[in-house]
């Protein structure tokens, strides 16, 4: 059985489905408005166990999923969210071995999701903040073999562009068509590109710079609706994740 141990990452769930990201340590403790829950009352218990707060409250504690931990993690820049982090892995068909570049790197949250599918990834990020948290990040829930396999620059990927050759590039930056420009020289023949952009004049910006050597052009949105259950109640949630971003995809040819 895997019991929690010192260090584990733990979500603490609470009577309305509220989730806590707490990492364990000695002598830690978890405060709400419902008292104080003690590290030491989850260490060395399974999932699924419940703890008690010093006034009372139930916390039922669970291992955090990659959507649990992206959500709440520490982070400097503004996440791209779990539905588009899972599309964009399959849009860009990552498996076990592809050489990835990824600009615009932000706290990690799409690495992790590239790293977990079992690519490297060779990111550039311009702000030596973000980068730092980037990588304490994929450190702390994807552990140092996972982190072996990341490498991150303080670099402008508009200006350089990494050494070698790459299968994949995903780009999460406000003016990707720039690194369009000289992506020729570092994605293979029938490497994917994707890029990642909140408004409609980016993609068409982006549609443009997507010409002569490339084909399978499109542009899609993840939509991600919820639904009430409760007895013969059964409808739609009121609120949803909808717009976040546009993913335009590309294949090069070399054409």
């Amino acid at each position: 059985m895997n019991l929690f141990r010192i260090g584990d990452h733990a979500v603490l769930v609470d009577s309305k489905d509220r989730r806590y990201l707490e990492v364990l340590a000695d002598s830690g403790e978890f405060h709400t408005h419902h008292g104080v829950v003690h590290h030491s009352t989850i260490v060395g218990q399974a999932e699924g166990h419940v703890v008690t707060s010093s006034k009372g409250g139930n916390y039922t504690v669970i291992r955090p999923t990659l959507e649990d931990f992206v959500l709440r993690m520490p982070r400097g820049a503004q996440v791209i969210y779990p539905k588009d982090i899972a599309h964009i892995t399959m849009l860009l068909d990552i498996r076990t071995g592809d050489r990835v570049f990824e600009t615009g790197v932000g706290s990690g949250a799409l690495s992790m999701g590239l790293l977990r599918a079992g690519a490297t990834v060779v990111g550039y990020e311009i702000r030596e903040d973000f980068a730092s948290r980037a990588r304490k990040n994929i450190t702390s829930f994807l552990g140092a073999e996972s982190a072996s396999h990341y490498e991150i620059h303080i670099a402008d990927s508009y200006a350089t562009a990494p050494q070698g050759t790459f299968d994949k590039i995903a780009l999460d930056i406000p003016e990707p068509w720039r690194v369009i420009e000289h992506a020729s020289g570092i994605l293979r023949r029938g490497g994917l590109l994707l890029a990642y952009t909140p408004s409609v004049t980016q993609v068409q910006r982006v549609h443009d710079s997507l010409t002569n050597h490339w084909m399978d052009v499109r542009t899609e949105e993840v939509l991600v609706r919820t639904w009430h259950i409760e007895g013969q109640a059964v409808r739609p949630d009121h609120r949803m994740v909808a717009h976040t971003a546009f993913l335009t995809i590309a294949r090069f040819t070399g054409n």
